[in-house]
This record gives structure tokens, sequence and C-alpha cells, in this order.
């Protein structure tokens, strides 16, 4: 599934080229997640204007509204001035005078969704519940420590809720707990300041790490310019189950937490 870095890396990849192109068409495959929530006529003539992100939602304003996009569990996005005839999985297309922008999204979990403002209820229905952006100046130690002193699942639960910190996936939320020697079914609410000061650091240097890498391409994520990541190489634990410990040699180990695998050393990383 995309997460922060990719979904940012997404954005980087065409934000610049898309912006000022006016919108000639509208091209729709099988229904995503939710309805489109606009008809087409009202979408061509008008002029992006800017192409940004909250969490994993890339929010492409227009002259008048704004397109919500979510990359969903298996999505990715090109754009390109000519691109290929559209295929069996490719469900959203939008033709500017500088390219066109397409969705391919084989699982359809993805969602192209329209807003007249981003105070619309669908827009908040979506997006008002998203906790801070981890690489801005509103993610800061102490109001970390003082939100996950408020819970008392697992951190790594916690940190896969988005509603203290966006955008924290499973990826790299298991690379920051090593990072931070926190193991990942640590109650939040027992982590000692200094304890939630390593893990806040950690969350910024392994995201700021990933989006120097191009995010991490597990199966099928690219740019828009169809270029893949490499930040899967780097991992100190993720996928790495069974595997010596980069630092002390001990095997990885895998456990199961809300349906997802958390993997961490049993020794860099303290219950």
């Amino acid at each position: 599934m995309p997460e922060l870095p990719e979904v940012e890396v997404t954005r980087r990849s065409f934000a610049d080229r898309i912006a000022g192109a006016r919108v000639l068409d509208l091209q729709l495959g099988k229904p995503l997640r939710w309805p489109l929530g606009v008809e087409r006529e009202r979408l061509v003539g008008q002029v992006v204007q800017s192409v940004g992100r909250r969490g994993k939602y890339l929010l492409v304003e227009l002259g008048e509204g704004c397109l919500l996009l979510h990359l969903g569990m298996s999505g990715s996005l090109q754009f390109a001035a000519e691109l290929p005839p559209r295929g069996t999985h490719d469900h959203f297309e939008l033709v500017t005078t500088r390219g066109r922008l397409r969705l391919h999204d084989p699982r359809r979990f993805g969602a192209v969704v329209f807003v007249a403002t981003l105070d619309d209820p669908v827009a908040q229905k979506l997006l008002g519940g998203l906790g801070v952006e981890p690489l801005e100046a509103g993610f800061d130690p102490v109001s970390f420590h003082q939100r996950l002193k408020q819970r008392r699942a697992s951190i790594k639960q916690v940190l896969l809720a988005g509603d203290i910190v966006v955008g924290v996936g499973n990826i790299y939320a298991s690379e920051a707990l090593y990072l931070a020697g926190i193991r990942p079914t640590r109650r939040a609410d027992q982590l000692s300041k200094p304890a939630a000061r390593r893990l806040h650091q950690a969350v910024v240097t392994v995201l700021q790490r990933a989006l120097a890498l191009g995010g991490s391409t597990l199966r099928d994520f690219s740019s828009a310019e169809g270029q893949s990541g490499y930040f899967q190489l780097d991992a100190m634990v993720y996928g790495r189950s069974g595997q010596p410990c980069r630092d002390c040699g001990t095997p990885i180990k895998t456990l199961r937490q809300g349906q997802r695998s958390s993997f961490f050393c049993p020794v860099c990383q303290k219950p």
C-alpha cells in the first residue's frame, strides 16, 4: 500500500508539470471506492492551479473545486504528454493541455472525489480526522508525547491509526520503532518522554530517508514518471524476518498486529 513517502514522491513527480494546464476531457473506467461526485462538463475548461497533499491524499486544486486522489492499496499515477491506450485497470484519466493524468488501480480501492472546497462535508469526512504532518513544524516531540500518554493501545497501532501523526504506515512505523529502540508491542501511554522524543526523531528521519530514495517499491509502485523507489533495499527490519539484524546479528522476528505484520529485533528493541 502506498504510504506518505510514495504519495509525496508521486506529487513531486508531476505537480510542476501539470500546474497551469487546462482540462480538455475526463475519461472514466470501472467505479472506484467512492463516486467522483461531479459531471464531466464541470471539469472541462478548468485550469489546474496546484497539486498539494494531506496525509495520503493528493489535492489537485482547480479554478473551481478540488479533486481528492487516493492511491488505495495498489494504485499509481502516470502523467505524460501521451500514454498508451487505456487498459482494464485504468479507471480515471484527466486529459489536459499539458498531458494525461491517469490512475492505474488493479484492486480499485483507490478514489478520486470532487469537492467544491476543502470545507465541504465530504472533504472534512476524509481529511478532518487526520493527525499532524510528520515533516512539518506542527509535529513537535512535546505534543507527540502528550498525545501518546492518552492512548493505551500498542505504539505500532497508534502510529498506524493516523490521528496523532498522519502517513506513518506499516513499513515506516516498523523502521521508525527499530531506529528508536522500541518494541512495536509497547503500550503508547507507557513511553517515557525520552523514548517519545527518540521515536519522534526516528519518524522524521525514516520518512526523509524514504523520500530521498523515491519511496518503497514492493510490488508495483512507481512515480508519475514511472520511477521505482529503493527504500526497501535499505530497510533495517521490514520484510527481513529470519535475517540477521544489521546491528547485532540477532534474527529479525515477526508478529501480527491488527492484521499487519510487524518486524522487530528482539535485542535492539526493548519490550
